[in-house]
């Protein structure tokens, strides 16, 4: 018998023995709940106790029936007896006008009420919980019984149970919600990783190659992970090809990259190509608030995979169960997690061996992984996926670009070359951008006007044509743009001005000044540094000269020029003063979040002279911003009135704006040389 023919067999005696220990503990709930409730709600005396409470008038109200007697005793001090009782007839006057009221329904006449009732009004008026008992005994013969009550004064009734309501109370509806549950989960038995009874199980995903729809053909600007992931692939479809040579593949791949790259896209592309069943299940689904549940679903996982062998499993966000053990703390950090990883560990190297599985793991924050996760042996390959160059941006969008219907002057490598920095995820959204553009406007293809569009809704957010600024207002925006493209053009190292605008976009932008650099740079010198600072204070320097007073407008300026000071200073050793020295370390290189470098330890003197530094450099090119400004009032004043009557300008129209007769090479060398 093999295992696909034993594996249904156990499944079902399985659900055999569950569903024979289900039912007997129901049944067992059944017929012992009911008893359970009585026991626990009343209190059970004997009849001679039920005799002397009554002879003493302590018994309130009775209900008799043909096997017991149950009722209302007093037990508290017998100074309260005769106002208690003043206090029951009271409640019994109200319950008998209810009955006569015409509000009053049919079943209403002739009914006394129930004894949790009386309690409960009995309470409200005042009465503590602990001095009324509801109390039950076995009814004996006894003839006097009734004289005795009625000499005493004693409320009484007769009951008689119904024979109907019992089966259906009793019986009916616990069945019916046992079978109910019964059916409930029976059905998760049934599903793979679902169920209340599967909460150990691996919540891992099983896919095949029609599955994603994805192949490598659909990844662009990675050749070079691609080129890892297939030499994989081609592994598990051609072991021999390696073995001859002694060659062993890497028993786990991990993808490494800022967001939006690709890592998960790559995982379905070889999810695609691979011929092997492929598991996929991102890190969070192994943390559980119950501590071992995650590594028993590592461990079904892992033996799902060996049954399956040779196959692939793909855990995304591996961060989540793969931080530092302990988190630097001598006590230890998350139990849950550290267990959860530990079993990983094993999985993946641990005594047994696990030949046929591999792992690939998706993140972009490796470097707080432990240690013991990135060895060799365990991650033995890491493939880094960062932000595509030019012709990466370019075969990307012409992936994206796929099916759609695009117009004859659509220039792709001009797009790319606009979109420096940009992610693979970020060019999916500039194509699907121009799409909506084109459809809006009602246009059957897409043109290059709507790319442009889209790139400059991506880069500064979507214009706020409603957002009417006044003249004042309008005119510093003018300046102050015209400023940052005229500094930019007399500054020899800063990129070209590719676009200028005062129309509003995005949250807080009141106007751009778009640069784009020639060629793709992955280097800057100190001078193309202080050029990019002194166009970013360029703003500032211009509403400074115009209007002899500055703005809030130049915020964000600020922040990024004197981070950039910050980082010339303390992370490139780009100072005289302070030296060739790293201050800050950058502890997230593919997560750039404001505030995440790690400061390293600085005497206060050291600091002073930091900050003094910053305030140098900044000083320095804000000085050197006026300047131009100041050189080239005449034309700064041109860029402005034209902004001002068409609110967007384009890079050659700002070229022939910006240049006069009157401006000449000396005037732009002699200010050169003025840094």
């Amino acid at each position: 018998m093999n295992n696909k023919d034993k594996k249904p067999q156990d499944n079902k005696g399985r659900k055999l023995l569950f569903t024979a220990i289900y039912w007997l503990i129901g049944i067992a709930i059944i017929l012992g709940l009911p008893q359970l409730l009585v026991t626990i709600q009343t209190k059970q005396i004997p009849y001679s106790e039920f005799k002397r409470m009554l002879k003493a008038d302590r018994i309130l109200e009775v209900r008799l029936g043909e096997d017991e007697i149950r009722g209302l005793m007093f037990t508290g001090p017998e100074k309260d007896l005769t106002e208690l009782k003043k206090i029951l007839a009271q409640v019994e006057k109200e319950q008998a006008s209810k009955e006569k009221s015409p509000s009053a329904g049919f079943f209403d006449f002739g009914i006394k009420p129930s004894l949790n009732d009386l309690l409960q009004k009995l309470e409200q008026k005042g009465i503590k919980k602990d001095q009324i008992v509801l109390f039950r005994t076995v009814r004996v013969k006894d003839d006097k019984l009734v004289d005795e009550l009625e000499a005493h004064g004693v409320e009484f009734a007769g009951t008689k149970d119904s024979m109907v309501g019992q089966i259906f109370w009793g019986t009916i509806v616990p069945i019916a919600f046992w079978i109910g549950l019964w059916f409930l989960l029976m059905r998760g038995m049934g599903t793979p990783g679902s169920g209340l009874l599967s909460i150990g199980k691996s919540r891992a995903k099983v896919s095949v190659e029609k599955d994603t729809g994805v192949r490598f053909s659909d990844v662009a600007g990675c050749e070079e992970a691609k080129e890892e992931l297939k030499e994989v692939v081609e592994f598990l479809r051609k072991p021999e090809k390696f073995e001859a040579l002694g060659a062993k593949i890497p028993k786990g791949v991990l993808l490494v990259g800022p967001p939006g790259t690709g890592k998960t896209l790559l995982a379905r592309a070889l999810a695609g190509e691979a011929k092997v069943p492929f598991f996929s299940i991102s890190g969070s689904e192994f943390v559980e608030m119950f501590v071992g549940v995650g590594a028993a679903r590592v461990r079904d996982l892992f033996t799902q995979a060996k049954k399956n062998a040779p196959c692939i499993i793909f855990i995304d966000e591996i961060d989540a169960i793969g931080k530092f053990r302990g988190g630097g703390m001598p006590g230890g950090g998350n139990e849950e997690r550290e267990q959860t990883l530990n079993q990983l560990l094993v999985e993946m190297d641990g005594f047994e061996p696990n030949i046929g599985v591999i792992l690939l793991a998706a993140t972009n924050r490796p470097e707080i992984l432990d240690p013991a996760l990135l060895r060799p042996g365990r991650f033995d390959r890491q493939v880094v996926l960062d932000a595509p160059d030019a012709k990466g941006r370019e075969a990307i969008l012409k992936v994206h670009c796929r099916g759609k219907p695009l117009a004859d002057d659509v220039d792709l490598r001009a797009i790319a070359l606009r979109t420096p920095g940009f992610s693979g995820a970020d060019l999916a959204n500039i194509v699907n951008e121009a799409a909506l553009l084109a459809a809006r406007e009602g246009a059957k293809k897409i043109y290059q006007r709507h790319f442009e569009a889209a790139v400059e809704k991506v880069f500064a957010g979507p214009e706020r044509k409603s957002r009417r600024l006044g003249d004042k207002e309008r005119k510093r925006v003018a300046y102050h743009e015209a400023g940052h493209a005229l500094v930019a053009y007399h500054c020899p190292n800063a990129a070209p001005v590719a676009k200028i605008s005062i129309i509003p976009r995005g949250k807080a932008a009141l106007g751009y000044t778009m640069q784009l650099p020639e060629e793709e740079r992955y280097l800057m010198t100190k001078n193309e540094l202080l050029d990019k600072i002194c166009v970013s204070l360029g703003g500032r320097a211009a509403e400074d000269v115009v209007f002899n007073e500055i703005s809030s407008g130049a915020q964000n300026d600020l922040e990024v020029a004197t981070e950039m000071a910050r980082s010339m200073v303390c992370r490139f050793g780009m100072s005289d003063k302070i030296g060739p020295v790293a201050l800050v370390r950058e502890t997230s290189p593919f997560l750039r979040v404001p505030g995440m470098g790690e400061q390293a330890n600085m005497s206060p003197e050291l600091q002073a002279e930091v900050d003094e530094e910053v305030r140098r450099v900044l000083r320095e090119q804000y000085d050197r911003a006026k300047k131009i400004v100041s050189t080239h009032m005449k034309a700064l004043e041109r860029v402005s009135e034209r902004l001002l009557v068409k609110e967007v300008m384009s890079a050659d129209e700002f070229r022939k704006l910006a240049a006069s007769d009157q401006e000449n090479n000396s005037e732009k060398e002699e200010l050169n040389d003025s840094k």
